[in-house]
């Protein structure tokens, strides 16, 4: 039986959910395209440490359930993220010759996010051994249930059609397809309106 009850995050959850998301995006389109190949299962499981511990704790919410099997991270709409957090040399240096992709990427999706005030959901995942049991639905509902109580919509991007779906199923509607430049990955950007 899967525990499926989500908790709020701790500092000390932060290891082993960088393992549940560097497992869950081991395959996934929009990673193997903005981080380099060489080391790639490092350097995927550094960067969701690192956006976890620099940008989920201290600026949105975190929340994680089946003993840190799954997790989800937001940023919230009341908090600014200080730039730098995005821009400096160690996140370069794990990004590694596709830095300049990552960033090309995020410039190209600008236009597609939210200009009102929204609930990110940042990175979400459930390691392989664990998807099907609830887990993903269950770390998830917490900052939609936010997003209700504060009025605010709720938005993400997903690089893969599989994920279209699992979204829709909780109000998120698709509000752009798009190709990313250079041979990169299709992206739905998806929008559930404040209810």
């Amino acid at each position: 039986m899967t525990d499926t009850t989500a908790r709020p995050a701790a500092p000390a959850d932060l290891p082993a959910i960088a393992d549940t998301l560097a497992d869950a995006f081991a395959d996934y389109p929009w990673t193997r395209w903005t981080v380099a190949a060489d080391d790639h299962p490092r350097r995927l499981r550094a960067l969701q440490l690192y956006f976890t511990e620099r940008v989920g704790l201290p600026y949105g919410r975190v929340w994680t359930a089946g003993g840190n099997a799954a997790a989800a991270v937001w940023t919230t709409p009341d908090t600014d993220v200080p730039p730098d957090v995005f821009t400096g040399p160690e996140l370069a240096a794990l990004y590694g010759d596709r830095a300049a992709r990552a960033a090309e990427a995020e410039e190209f999706l600008a236009p597609y996010r939210p200009v009102r005030p929204s609930w990110f959901l940042a990175t979400i995942g459930v390691r392989s051994d664990r998807q099907g049991r609830g887990l993903g639905a269950a770390v998830l509902a917490p900052g939609l249930a936010e997003a209700d109580r504060t009025g605010h919509d709720a938005y993400l991007e997903t690089a893969d059609e599989r994920n279209v779906r699992f979204y829709g199923r909780f109000g998120f509607e698709v509000t752009a397809d798009v190709h990313l430049p250079g041979g990169g990955p299709r992206t739905w950007c998806m929008t559930r309106p404040a209810r």
